[in-house]
């Protein structure tokens, strides 16, 4: 088509032409940034959203089933009953508790948790986490001994206690005596450190056997609640695993599931990466109002050539498509170079990890990148059509050109 033939002829600039070739070289240099932006921090938002759902799921798990208003006793048969729910893979009973644990350099207020370490390794990730020890270090051995413990790592320096040392548990929950509440203090030996990378659960998690923490609060043989892991492919409809565990179990218990337990904080990630795309796409519009100014200096140029052509029968139509697909080429010109750079930077970061983040600000230690197809596919998609958008006006402005008056 002889448009396609003009209109690179009008992209080729010459001598006095370099001006609005060097306004149109802008203009795709902003598409270009605006869309390596673009790419770069949805893909920063997408990891850090996964990265802090995967760093929750490894200390807690997807389903939490609990009894309203009351402890579950006939726990054990309840667990295997929840296993046999489709979409369940594991299930573990839990306790857990507040008190003060001390060591060497001092006390901390610690959240104390109980587990059972066969069933638990199928349903949290601390065996994974485990720097030093192992989960089965926990398990019970005779009458008489010093019930082990597993610290978090942020917990472990704190109280300057490492594998082998004794800490002590407080609890303010002891006798009552004439002189008041005497607190309880059990000695524990710290069999295990973990660290799962979220400064806040390393710095406050302890776990015991669930026989061990039933002593120290003496509360006979219950649990608090049953912890459940889904398939991994199921991990986004949990909410449905729920339902099943609840129609198998009676509604006299409760599901509640990790989005639902999470929804505040996830729904305030989604607004922020929301935010954040359109404030830069404000980027991309910048570029096209160039592209605007571009177009109509070219026009205002090619008058003359505009009249000869209506003159020798070319149609208006024929003289917007020639300016339109001006805009075309500078349009996918920087877009396609926008996602190439964009992709290349992700990667980049991804690989060899530049960017270090504080471990007690940030629940990771390295900016995390996750690129998801459908985001750039988007971002490619709005950044051609607000520059073509661009090229509509131009354009027409072209194709209302009257020859007679232009060669008069």
């Amino acid at each position: 088509m002889y448009e396609w033939f003009i209109s690179f002829r009008y992209l080729r600039a010459r001598h006095k032409q370099r001006f609005i070739s060097l306004i149109s070289l802008i203009s795709v240099a902003g598409i270009t940034v605006g869309v390596m932006a673009l790419i770069v921090v949805l893909a920063v938002y997408s990891g850090f959203t996964d990265g802090l759902r995967d760093q929750i799921l490894g200390i807690n798990s997807h389903i939490i089933v609990q009894q309203p208003g009351g402890s579950i006793r006939n726990y054990e048969d309840l667990r295997k009953q929840i296993i046999t729910v489709d979409g369940v893979i594991g299930a573990t009973p839990y306790l857990y508790t507040q008190t003060l644990m001390s060591g060497a350099a001092g006390g901390s207020g610690v959240i104390l948790r109980g587990i059972d370490p066969d069933s638990a390794e199928g349903v949290i990730s601390l065996g994974q986490q485990m720097i030093q020890g192992s989960i089965h270090d926990l398990r019970q051995e005779p009458a008489g001994r010093v019930p082990h413990v597993i610290l978090g790592k942020n917990l472990a320096e704190e109280l300057q206690v490492t594998v082998n040392d004794k800490v002590r548990l407080i609890s303010s929950s002891g006798p009552l005596t004439p002189m008041g509440i005497i607190p309880k203090v059990k000695t524990c030996l710290v069999s295990g450190i973990f660290e799962s990378g979220m400064f806040e659960y390393d710095s406050t998690l302890a776990y015991m056997t669930l026989a061990d923490v039933q002593a120290f609060l003496e509360s006979g043989d219950m649990v608090h609640g049953i912890e459940v892991a889904v398939n991994r492919n199921e991990l986004n409809q949990a909410n449905l695993v729920a339902r099943r565990i609840i129609d198998e179990i009676g509604p006299t218990f409760i599901a509640k599931d990790w989005m639902a337990m999470n929804r505040n904080l996830f729904a305030a990630f989604k607004l922020e990466k929301i935010g954040m795309f359109i404030s830069l796409t404000l980027i991309i519009l910048v570029a096209a109002l160039n592209i605007i100014s571009a177009l109509i200096m070219v026009v205002m140029e090619k008058e003359k050539d505009i009249a000869i052509l209506k003159s020798m029968g070319a149609t208006s139509r024929s003289i917007m498509k020639i300016f339109f697909f001006q805009g075309l080429v500078i349009a996918f010109t920087g877009t396609i170079l926008g996602v190439a750079g964009g992709l290349g930077l992700c990667e980049l970061l991804s690989r060899y990890k530049f960017i270090e983040l504080p471990s007690n600000v940030y629940p990771m230690s390295t900016l995390p990148i996750k690129v998801i197809p459908l985001d750039v596919t988007i971002v490619a998609i709005a950044a051609i059509i607000i520059t073509l958008a661009a090229t509509i006006y131009p354009s027409w402005k072209a194709s209302q050109v009257h020859p007679g008056e232009v060669l008069s």
